[in-house]
């Protein structure tokens, strides 16, 4: 396997625009041996920043979660067909952080298999088959999750969305249909959704679930506006369906002020079901799915049983118990507040120094720069991303760009992140973009190499 992962690779870095994986920096890759806490290490033993790595939840290598990890598997690993007291106490630990109601947890292995699962879990609640999503969403890398992911399913044309999915537009108020200026955009966005209902079920379709990320990632940093998911949870509700709360890449402290990002709109919102996975084993590939008693039982009732080989092993829930200690006994949502504010002030007044910064958005350690080339028609900066993430990279320091157009600079660092860090990116970025004003007005063929190479697809983390 691993001479397969190494030919993979070598092809990779030989023609990056042929095979359908991809790394990071095809045009010259960082191979990475080591990494402690918020840096990673090439072979030649440079230090990088990491800026993007949303995994590595509480820093990467740390030691506690791997002290967690070599006891209990020293002791035994196997599958939950067995009792085991790390499984019962790592639910009780993780429901203590979510609304009562949210009660019955399905242990996985990735956030795909998560929400793979929610979706079944929504379609045998009443037996309705469809899916709202939002624009430019992604949800995972299975069959079913590309069908319901916009961000994926795009690129493969017409063909790419099924009947049974129905797209909402993305709650964006800097670049959406409703923005900043609207007097209630949250209304104004669920209003779609009530209509796409309606819709459908004059199509004689019946809703099973609307899904959304709690905060879009890949979809450009985006933060609904509050009020929205409680409006949209009425309609789904009405209707049929059931609200799932994506929080795999937003998860687990990284708002700061909340544990989970759908708390950013009110005590009076709970999800029916709430996804999760990345950050939750510190790079261990474990996952979760959360729901209500009522969904769990009609699950059961199918008479389908449900089983995972290696989700909730004894293994991945003794680094899931030493994760949730290391967030408590570091602060890190604290930290994540601290950190992040400090982020965004420096980033708002680079905002006021550079017209190439259209917006600047987050909360916590998630964290969006929006990077325009006319400040009024809101015109993304594409290569202009494209050259500042190259450029950050010569500096030893790791950011990526991503959403619809690739222009939004991305912040989703280990949360172990400092205000040093956040100080020595910004002043990179403010060095950067100085030099950049000179290009705004040059023609594209006159843009350094990195500026005119197509940008990825997709880089889903």
């Amino acid at each position: 396997m691993c001479k397969l992962i190494g030919l993979c690779q070598t092809n990779i870095a030989r023609h990056p625009r042929i095979p359908s994986c991809k790394v990071f920096f095809a045009k010259d890759p960082i191979k990475i041996v080591r990494a402690q806490g918020q840096y990673m290490y090439d072979e030649n033993g440079e230090k990088y920043l990491d800026c993007i790595n949303n995994v590595a939840h509480v820093g990467h290598s740390h030691p506690d979660v791997i002290k967690a990890a070599v006891k209990q598997m020293e002791l035994l690993n196997t599958n939950s067909r067995f009792l085991h007291d790390n499984l019962v106490q790592y639910a009780k630990r993780l429901t203590a952080t979510l609304p009562e109601k949210l009660s019955i947890c399905y242990f996985v292995n990735s956030g795909s298999e998560a929400n793979d699962l929610a979706l079944r879990l929504a379609r045998q609640y009443r037996g309705h088959q469809d899916v709202i999503t939002l624009d430019h969403a992604y949800h995972g890398h299975v069959s079913s999750l590309i069908d319901i992911s916009p961000y994926k399913f795009n690129q493969l044309g017409k063909e790419g969305k099924k009947e049974f999915v129905h797209v909402a537009p993305s709650p964006d108020i800097y670049r959406g249909k409703y923005r900043e200026d609207h007097p209630d955009p949250a209304s104004a966005y669920a209003d779609d959704v009530k209509k796409i209902i309606e819709e459908a079920e004059k199509n004689g379709r019946k809703i099973a679930a609307f899904i959304a990320e709690s905060m879009q990632s890949c979809g450009g940093q985006i933060i609904p506006p509050a009020g929205y998911f409680q409006k949209v949870a009425e309609y789904v509700h009405k209707a049929g369906g059931i609200f799932i709360a994506d929080e795999v890449q937003v998860g687990f402290g990284r708002v700061g002020k909340h544990f989970w990002g759908f708390q950013l709109q009110g005590k009076d919102f709970v999800p029916d079901i709430v996804t999760m996975g990345k950050p939750i084993g510190n790079g261990h590939p474990m996952s979760c799915v959360v729901t209500t008693r009522e969904i769990a039982e009609a699950f059961g009732a199918s008479g389908l049983e449900y089983f995972n080989t290696f989700g909730g092993n004894p293994v991945s829930c003794a680094i899931g118990l030493a994760v949730l200690d290391v967030i408590e006994k570091e602060d890190l949502q604290g930290n994540a507040i601290r950190v992040g504010n400090y982020l965004t002030e420096l980033l708002n007044k680079q905002k006021e120094k550079h017209p190439l910064i259209g917006d600047v958005r987050g909360i916590g350690l998630f964290v969006g720069v929006d990077l325009v080339k006319d400040q009024q028609k809101r015109t993304p900066a594409t290569a202009e991303a494209q050259h500042i993430i190259y450029k950050l990279k010569e500096q030893r320091i790791l950011l990526s760009a991503d959403g619809p157009h690739r222009n939004i600079l991305k912040f989703k660092p280990p949360m172990c992140f400092t205000m040093e860090d956040a100080k020595l990116v910004v002043d990179q970025i403010d060095e950067l973009l100085t030099g950049m004003h000179a290009l705004q007005n040059v023609p594209p063929c006159s843009f350094p190499n990195d500026m005119q190479e197509t940008p990825p697809k997709s880089t889903e983390i």
